[in-house]
């Protein structure tokens, strides 16, 4: 078997974060809008996928934003208004990318508490962002509440779906850390030998 670099990795785990989140993202809005048409709330994948993309990539978690504002506004049905104010509104979850430098990468892998905090502020990043592009087209501002109530449900839903990603190797981690421990490991169990 040929060995693959570094980027060919994070590009073939990339695209395969797109297509999970792609398709998810597709069926979860298809069947809420058949079986639940008169809902007022949503539940979307993008916030939970990018939440893991940012811990194991960073910034190139801004794809996968992109990518579940597109399919969320496929599957509904949406106007190209919506399209932006989902597809630039979920680029804002990066802002999580800031308690990372504050408390480390590590502490938001390994702690509970602060990967329930990564998440929360991923999805106010999110409802401030699409609320914010929404002004431009004529949203208002007690909008905002709107918002936040509507996908109250995929909060809870990202923190479940994080909070147990963090229960299996690697998934919740950051992938060159990753690698290199996983690597270091199977020397020394060659060493052993």
């Amino acid at each position: 078997m040929n060995n693959i670099s570094f980027k060919q990795y994070r590009a073939i785990d990339l695209c395969i974060w797109v297509v999970i989140m792609l398709a998810f993202e597709a069926v979860t809005t298809m069947a809420a809008a058949r079986w639940f048409p008169g809902e007022l709330y949503t539940l979307s994948q993008t916030t939970a996928v990018v939440c893991i993309v940012m811990m194991r990539w960073g910034g190139y978690a801004a794809i996968h934003a992109v990518a579940g504002g597109i399919a969320f506004c496929l599957a509904s049905g949406g106007s190209p208004e919506q399209l932006v104010m989902y597809c630039v509104g979920n680029c804002f979850a990066l802002a999580a990318l800031a308690l990372f430098k504050a408390v480390g990468k590590e502490k938001v892998r390994s702690r509970a508490l602060f990967t329930v905090i990564f998440t929360a502020a991923a999805f106010c990043g999110v409802q401030l962002g699409r609320w914010l592009v929404s002004l431009i087209f004529g949203g208002t501002l007690d909008s905002l509440v709107m918002f936040f109530a509507t996908d109250s449900l995929t909060l809870l839903y990202s923190v479940v779906v994080v909070l147990i990603s963090r229960r299996v190797d690697g998934l919740f981690e950051d992938q060159k850390s990753y690698l290199i421990r996983t690597e270091s490991e199977r020397k020394r169990r060659e060493e052993d030998f």
